[in-house]
């Protein structure tokens, strides 16, 4: 009898390391699922890469990235999110509100970690930033104060404008509502918007041209994959119709443009890797708070400025 119940303590002791040592050697597999282009992100995977590595994941050793890029043509991200659940990944991480949402649809099982979506909560990616819920947890660029804060920005450089550009990718679920809380903030600041429309690349010129006719005195550039690939086209179109112009992220002001006003998404996707890290460990993405930046944790950067960009448009006003 002894002997019996002391084989079976040390069966129930070997169990759990048998397990862990099964986990030790898996090669785990992530995800990596964008509605963007590889270049445009070069910079931010390589974040991700050096936030796994110093949690201790090492590529091709314990863990494997899956990457996938939809260049941002929406579309194709259904089927490219469908070839990473037949790869069986473990994790997703998701760039790009169109991401998230093909990757929620592609799997109801597979953890999704976000690595800055706008509004999560209000896109019904998740249940509320302290509790998740489902499958998806990450980060969030997404912040009322910002939004208000590019239209003020814009404001000192130009300050006789009136009338001000916006120009958003309607597809993108997180351009509407970014739209209206900036005709929010243009309300307090008796500031008109006029709103131009781009969901395609051959869309931008289109747009530009439209903008041209109105003579706004300024311009605002919605957060979008999409626009965000084609960042020089739209630097190049802003300088020659002498639009002071601010951005939602800092690739824009490195690429010529005046301003940008946002989260530093290198950090963000570094970050990302804390959840994927969480994840793997046994947590479950819905118990896992999403962050949301903060004020303090935006940066804004006018190092690409050129004087002709900062030059205030005959038509400043109007």
């Amino acid at each position: 009898m002894y002997l019996a119940t002391l084989a079976s303590v040390l069966v129930l002791l070997a169990v759990p390391l048998a397990i862990e040592a099964q986990q030790a050697g898996k090669l785990w597999r992530v995800g990596y699922l964008s509605s963007s282009s590889v270049e445009r992100e070069r910079t931010r995977v390589a974040a991700f890469h050096q936030g796994l590595r110093e949690l201790g994941y090492l590529e091709g050793k314990n863990i494997v990235l899956e990457p996938r890029y939809a260049g941002g043509d929406f579309d194709r991200l259904p089927e490219l999110a469908a070839e990473l659940v037949r790869h069986k990944v473990d994790v997703f991480v998701v760039a790009g509100a169109p991401a998230a949402h093909a990757a929620k649809k592609a799997s109801s099982v597979t953890p999704i970690v976000m690595t800055a979506i706008a509004d999560p909560v209000g896109m019904g990616l998740v249940a509320s930033l302290a509790r998740p819920g489902g499958t998806i947890t990450g980060l969030s660029d997404f912040n009322t104060g910002v939004v208000a804060k590019r239209l003020e920005l814009l404001r000192e450089v130009v300050p006789s404008v009136s009338h001000v550009a916006v120009l958003l990718n309607p597809t993108n679920p997180s351009n509407p509502p970014q739209l209206k809380l900036t005709q929010d903030a243009a309300a307090t600041l008796a500031v008109t918007l006029l709103a131009f429309e781009a969901k395609r690349a051959d869309e931008i010129d289109r747009a530009f041209t439209a903008i041209k006719t109105e003579r706004p005195g300024a311009l605002i550039v919605i957060g979008d994959p999409m626009l965000g690939s084609h960042r020089q086209r739209i630097v190049e179109l802003s300088s020659q119709n002498r639009l002071p112009a601010i951005y939602w992220v800092r690739e824009f002001a490195d690429a010529g443009g005046l301003m940008s006003y946002g989260a530093n998404y290198d950090d963000l996707w570094r970050r990302a890797a804390t959840y994927v890290d969480k994840i793997l460990k046994g947590a479950k993405p819905g118990d896992l708070p999403a962050h949301q930046v903060r004020a303090g944790d935006q940066h804004e950067s006018r190092e690409g400025a050129r004087a002709h960009d900062a030059t205030v448009p005959a038509a400043a006003g109007r």
